[in-house]
């Protein structure tokens, strides 16, 4: 079989008979893959538009878990501060308590000592009612 001369000199015909610098099957295969190429491209951007709704979604999960952290710190804050408070206020109570026994504790020996003084003032009325 004798060569076609054009296709020695790197010249081919393609289906629609138009004159082509390379061959039908290298054409054919750069056309595949230019395709591919396009089909490829348009997946990445599919996944970029995925993988950018996925971020989006992961970024809001991520500021409604830090307010939700921050509310939690902030009533554990509420909570050590109320337990300091009660704290506090039992501490006053203690105080006021231990202030009101002794006041108590005054007023006992205050009590005794008035009765003392009444029961002698009573047996001075009585011993001088008896010596008239």
């Amino acid at each position: 079989m004798a060569k076609d001369p054009l296709a020695e000199a790197g010249f081919y015909f393609d289906e629609l008979n138009k004159l082509r610098v390379l061959e039908p099957d290298v054409s054919q295969k750069t056309s595949e893959l230019k395709e591919e190429c396009k089909e490829f491209v348009n997946k990445i951007g599919q996944f970029q538009k995925i993988v950018g709704g996925l971020i989006e979604m992961v970024d809001e999960l991520a500021k409604e878990a830090e307010t939700e952290k921050m509310r939690a710190i902030g009533a554990r804050n509420l909570l050590k501060s109320v337990a300091k408070q009660r704290e506090a206020q039992q501490q006053q109570l203690q105080a006021l308590i231990a202030e009101k026994k002794m006041q108590l504790e005054r007023y006992r020996i205050e009590y005794e000592a008035l009765s003392k003084v009444e029961s002698e003032q009573n047996e001075f009325i009585d011993q001088f009612i008896l010596q008239k």
